[in-house]
């Protein structure tokens, strides 16, 4: 028996990296699992088999996050598969980097709509679909409380927006039950930011413990979120970083 057992969860981004392993450990605990993916369809059905090996429902639905009309029926597409929604992991973001002078208007705009307003547009989405006592989780970043090099900034910006709607959707949703929290993982090794890029040696050397993380580690305290341990876990960041904020 699985600590998420009868439960259904939406992993947006679920397709690789961070995403993918938390789809993974959700349904290692017993929950059906709903993945979106932009463009790897054949990453993303390789998660969806994965997931079915631990016997549980899943399926994956291509919606870009920069369109909020494809994220709502993702959604409703989700639901209607899994019969209902339990859990939501916004995970879905990209990666920008490079000196603030050349960040376009157009550049500012999409990360916004990537970090910012595609987990507005999903959270809304979900909640018809969501009884009492469901779980939100974002995954945002570490670099919103500290920023060690330059090149960050547009980043760290948006993804600083998650913290505000973290906090006002935790007092929103707390009559109903619902939590509402943020994962701020640090440097974790996904194709975006691999353990053995050419940053990767400086980047340990920011950490306490001196090493990356595996998305395994950020799936684990999702998952604690999502679980009966988190019933009572709401309006809160929980940095998972190997010390890089210590």
């Amino acid at each position: 028996m699985g600590q998420l057992d009868g439960r259904a969860a939406i992993v947006t981004g679920g397709s690789r990296g961070i995403g993918a392993a938390i789809a993974r450990r959700l349904a290692a605990d017993g929950a059906s699992v709903a993945i979106t993916y932009a463009r790897a369809a054949d990453h993303a059905h390789k998660v969806v088999d994965d997931l079915r090996e631990h016997g549980v429902a899943a399926l994956a639905v291509r919606a870009e996050a920069t369109d909020p009309t494809a994220l709502r029926a993702a959604v409703d597409t989700a639901a209607a598969a899994l019969g209902r929604l339990d859990i939501l992991v916004n995970n879905a973001g990209i990666a920008p980097f490079g000196p603030f002078e050349e960040v376009t208007v157009a550049d500012l705009d999409e990360v916004l709509a990537i970090h910012a307003r595609a987990t507005f547009v999903i959270t809304q989405a979900v909640l018809p679909h969501m009884g009492n006592g469901g779980r939100i989780i974002s995954i945002g970043s570490s670099l919103v409380e500290r920023v060690p090099t330059a090149g960050w900034t547009l980043y760290t910006m948006s993804k600083s927006a998650l913290t505000g709607l973290t906090k006002g959707l935790a007092r929103d949703l707390g009559p109903r039950g619902i939590t509402v929290n943020l994962v701020n993982p640090g440097s974790t090794d996904t194709e975006m930011n691999p353990a053995d890029g050419p940053d990767a040696d400086e980047e340990r050397r920011f950490t306490a413990l001196g090493r990356y993380l595996a998305p395994e580690d950020i799936a684990a305290t999702v998952a604690h979120l999502a679980g009966d341990g988190g019933r009572n876990i709401t309006g809160a960041a929980f940095t998972v970083d190997a010390g890089a904020t210590a």
